[in-house]
């Protein structure tokens, strides 16, 4: 399972990195690697809040369909546009090209309150 270690995790599968105040949103590896075949994803408009817990989008495989929840509240700045054409890049490059937003969190400490990358793999050795 890669896990990169400068990032936060939730126990819903979805990473955050911190970049200059703003967050960067997608989900993890193993959980592109437990819904297979990414076939579409779909995601908020710029300009939409979130809410913490919420969901804000969902994935499509071809197993099965998948909420996104977000991990904190906030407003998006930025949708990654490529995943409408290229879903496959979830399963390809899930930290790298299949960012899914950028998010300008309500409250910035709440990124703190997140899994660091040894309570994430913890948490799923668990389930």
């Amino acid at each position: 399972m890669n896990l990169p270690k400068d990032l936060f995790y939730t126990k819903e599968h979805e990473w955050v990195k911190k970049e200059d105040g703003n967050v960067r949103i997608g989900i993890t590896d193993f959980a592109q690697d437990e819904l297979g075949d990414i076939v579409f994803v779909e995601m908020p408009e710029v300009g939409d809040e979130i809410g913490a817990d919420e969901p804000f989008g969902s994935v499509e495989s071809v197993k099965t369909v998948s909420e996104l929840y977000a991990p904190l509240s906030g407003k998006v700045l930025e949708v990654n546009e490529e995943l409408e054409d290229s879903p496959e890049f979830v399963n390809e490059s899930p930290y790298d090209k299949a960012w899914m937003v950028v998010v300008e969190p309500s409250n910035p400490s709440d990124v703190d309150q997140l899994l660091s990358a040894e309570q994430y793999e913890e948490a799923v050795k668990k389930d």
